[in-house]
């Protein structure tokens, strides 16, 4: 695997990879070197930190790099490395106490089984190509499963060619924008490949390989906080799509799932039997994966009169804020900022105000620019986006306070649906009823004055930002919230707050309103045969974590049809 050149020259291994000796590696978590390290700087570092002389080292690979910027004027890369040395037993035994020197993990991946030979079943449906999707489709395909995949919306190029039109001309296509289509919402995002979930079968290097092997590049593997962007993930989505399809997986876009096929058992409960598209006509499957996303609401409401099983969830609504990239490195890296071993600096913040609410920065995008990613007309829905260059003028990130179903939309499981779609109707009407946006600098928010005109801070969004008053588009309780949040924000990153400061709205797809609730086989409490997946279903948060689930609810899927 290549390290990118500003990389310290260390060659990653495969993941859970043996010595050239055969024997298994030392993990090493937390190792630091100053920034400007020389290369040769890292075997006597290792020997320091192991208690081993020089020719008890016998190599060693990089496994992940990130830094230490909490002291702007001391920044630090912070390795975890495999290391390869003369005797593994007694490095292990005199570090028995110590988490960061372990034996290194096997993160190899096994598939739970296969299709049979001759296998002619019933083949499995997955509705939706998102993340979620995609690793289902993909899962079942190399288990020999042949999977049928399903999708509203079209191609990633014939999507991104629709989503320019709303971008440019203003012309939404309510079936294939940024939230419908091959790829999914992620295709239009930072790409981040990090996320918080557990990962005890290291299901996230499964994803982080096949997006390798599909053209991404290879510094995700070593990055502590990867990234793709838009561009590479178009060409890695189809590389995808050509393995599943090479597998005997097959592919229906422009595909509206209308209705399920049910069948009631003579124990009362519902039997999935396939599903009712557009047309009118059925494809059958026992074993349907729903993969929608989180904007999936016409399937939402369909579901839920078919009683499959749905509660409301919590999640956030807001703003996207805007400032110079050059600011926000600044403030992270003082002198260093724009050191190519850094690249464009992030932030993550968080503030518990008098309210009870909770404002905090959601989906940080460093060089990169807000775009409009409704899928339904008369609204406006902003969101984040950045290329791997992460080379934009500007920063971004959702500026969101948390909101809960008890609290704020009690009235029924697809409650939240209609919250979102209220103040997305607002955001519309305030930004001139064209898909332009409301935007306001936070001087003026602060003062509680619609803006006029705008400052220095040049706004991203396309296709245009009317200057007004966003407390037009906001609940209350959210305004009052950012107003205490934006000075405190100030002090903890220089310039956050700043007068020119461009906010635009509304922030309201963070994460799906509800949630479609499944048993320990990860499917439907009520429909048998239906296996909710991924960020729409309730069960995700992002490229990565909705990847993770759609391997393991495809295993589940393969372990049900080969035990039927």
């Amino acid at each position: 695997m290549a390290v990118r050149e500003n990389a310290p020259h260390l060659t990653p291994l495969p993941f859970g990879a043996q010595s050239d000796y055969g024997q298994r590696m030392i993990r090493l978590s937390g190792l630091k070197l100053p920034l400007d390290h020389p290369a040769e700087a890292m075997p006597p570092a290792i020997c320091a930190r192991l208690g081993l002389q020089p020719e008890e080292l016998r190599g060693h690979s990089l496994v992940r790099r990130g830094n230490d910027a909490r002291r702007r004027s001391a920044i630090q890369l912070v390795y975890t490395l495999d290391v390869d040395v003369a005797d593994e037993a007694a490095v292990l035994a005199r570090f028995a106490h110590d988490h960061d020197v372990r034996p290194t993990p096997d993160t190899s991946y096994d598939f739970v089984t296969h299709a049979p030979d001759g296998w002619q079943g019933k083949r499995p449906i997955v509705i939706g190509a998102g993340p979620c999707g995609l690793f289902a489709g993909l899962l079942l395909a190399q288990m020999g499963f042949r999977p049928i995949i399903v999708d509203l919306g079209k191609v990633v190029r014939e999507r991104t060619k629709d989503t320019w039109g709303l971008w440019r001309r203003g012309e939404l296509n309510p079936d294939s924008n940024v939230q419908f289509g091959e790829g999914g919402a992620g295709t239009f995002s930072d790409g981040k490949l990090y996320c918080r979930v557990k990962d005890p079968r290291f299901l996230g290097r499964k994803v982080l390989a096949e997006f390798v092997a599909a053209g991404a590049p290879d510094d995700i593997l070593w990055e502590a906080h990867p990234h793709i962007g838009t561009f590479r993930l178009v060409t890695m989505v189809e590389s995808m799509r050509r393995q599943i399809e090479a597998l005997g997986g097959e592919y229906r876009w422009q595909t509206r799932v209308d209705d399920l096929v049910l069948e009631r058992r003579s124990d009362g409960s519902q039997q999935l039997r396939g599903i009712v598209i557009q047309d009118g006509s059925v494809i059958e499957s026992d074993h349907v994966v729903l993969a929608v996303g989180h904007s999936a609401r016409p399937t939402f409401t369909m579901l839920h009169g078919r009683g499959v099983h749905i509660e409301p969830k919590p999640f956030s609504i807001g703003v996207r804020i805007e400032h110079p990239q050059s600011w926000v490195d600044k403030a992270r890296y003082g002198q260093c900022a724009g050191h190519p071993d850094l690249g464009p600096a992030a932030y993550s913040l968080s503030h518990h105000c008098a309210n009870g609410r909770t404002v905090y920065s959601f989906c940080m995008c460093p060089g990169g620019r807000v775009v409009a990613a409704t899928s339904e007309e008369g609204r406006v829905v902003t969101n984040g986006m950045s290329q791997y260059s992460r080379a934009e003028f500007n920063a971004n990130s959702g500026l969101v306070v948390g909101i809960d179903p008890a609290r704020d939309y009690p009235d029924g499981p697809l409650a939240g649906i209609d919250f979102q779609r209220h103040w997305e109707s607002q955001a519309y009407v305030a930004g001139g009823s064209t898909y332009w946006a409301p935007g306001q600098t936070v001087g003026d928010f602060l003062a509680g004055r619609p803006s006029t005109s705008l400052g220095s801070v040049t706004p991203s969004y396309k296709p245009g930002v009317t200057p007004t008053d966003l407390s037009q588009c906001l609940p209350d309780f959210v305004v009052e919230a950012f107003r205490e949040a934006l000075p405190i924000f100030g002090r903890q990153l220089a310039q956050y707050d700043h007068p020119d400061a461009v906010m635009t709205g509304v922030e309201t797809r963070t994460s799906s309103p509800i949630r479609i609730t499944r048993d320990k086989d990860f499917q439907s409490l009520s429909v048998a045969g239906l296996y909710p997946a991924g960020e729409g279903a309730g069960y995700a948060g992002g490229i990565l974590s909705a990847a993770i689930d759609g391997i393991k609810v495809a295993e589940a899927v393969a372990k049900a049809i080969v035990t039927a």
